[in-house]
């Protein structure tokens, strides 16, 4: 079966710059994009119930700019002033330099890894006297709590967001000949909006181990698994397939 319509479960790139741009001049295929879940707050009602008081605490550990977003909306939504002393653990250059969006960019207060956590970790254990909050997903890897109990270190994992499904209900998923996630809740996404699905000779496309998992477990067959050394992105994997489909 030749490919031609694929859907991609992401919101459309801002730019015709995007590596998926690539797929389209190469080999002649119609990209849908499309985001299959979204992210939403938890609300002040709800965080009320953790009993968390975030004027408790002298640092924060943040992740993803969602973390901050969501974050710092809720502390408006709680009528709750962050203190000017606050110091912020962030896993990334990317994710500490949005905080100016809401605080003044300070490098005394402000500590950053290159592109993931275990490199913030040294950064970390050199202030242990620190009281750590961790606004986090609700279904949160747990590499940092770990990690911050094996060290020893006092903190509080704080769930201020979810993600949920989005309604696809105005998608024709049999049009597509290949489906791409990046996440498990796409899978599950799929799940709910398509309950009837399946997937017959659709080729299936994850990143990530999760994702992967977790497609197999809804009884889905993966036959583009990325990353993989040969091909580090999701359009490295999708062009070696075509390249292969072609080939035959």
């Amino acid at each position: 079966m030749k490919v031609k319509h694929i859907l991609i479960s992401q919101p459309p790139p801002e730019n015709d710059k995007s590596p998926f741009t690539d797929l389209i001049r190469q080999y002649n295929v119609d990209l849908c994009f499309r985001k299959f879940i979204k992210v939403e707050s938890v609300g002040a009602k709800e965080f009320r119930k953790t009993r968390i008081q975030i004027p408790e605490y002298s640092a924060i550990i943040f992740t993803s700019k969602h973390g901050i977003d969501h974050f710092f909306s809720l502390c408006e939504e709680l009528r709750v002033q962050v203190s000017e002393q606050m110091k912020y653990f962030c896993t990334s250059e990317a994710v500490a330099l949005y905080l100016q969006k809401y605080v003044q960019f300070r490098k005394r207060k402000i500590f950053f890894g290159k592109n993931h956590f275990t490199e913030l970790f040294d950064v970390i254990k050199k202030h242990k006297d620190e009281k750590f909050l961790f606004p986090c997903a609700e279904n949160h890897k747990k590499e940092i709590p770990q990690f911050l109990r094996q060290q020893k270190i006092q903190f509080t994992a704080a769930p201020i967001y979810r993600s949920v499904s989005e309604d696809l209900s105005g998608i024709s998923i049999e049009k597509y000949q290949m489906l791409v996630f990046f996440s498990p809740f796409g899978i599950q996404s799929l799940n709910l909006n398509f309950p009837d699905f399946v997937q017959g000779d659709t080729i299936i496309a994850t990143f990530g181990k999760a994702t992967q998992k977790a497609a197999e477990k809804a009884g889905l067959k993966v036959q583009i698994p990325a990353p993989t050394p040969a091909a580090p992105s999701m359009v490295m994997a999708i062009q070696e397939f075509l390249d292969k489909q072609g080939k035959k």
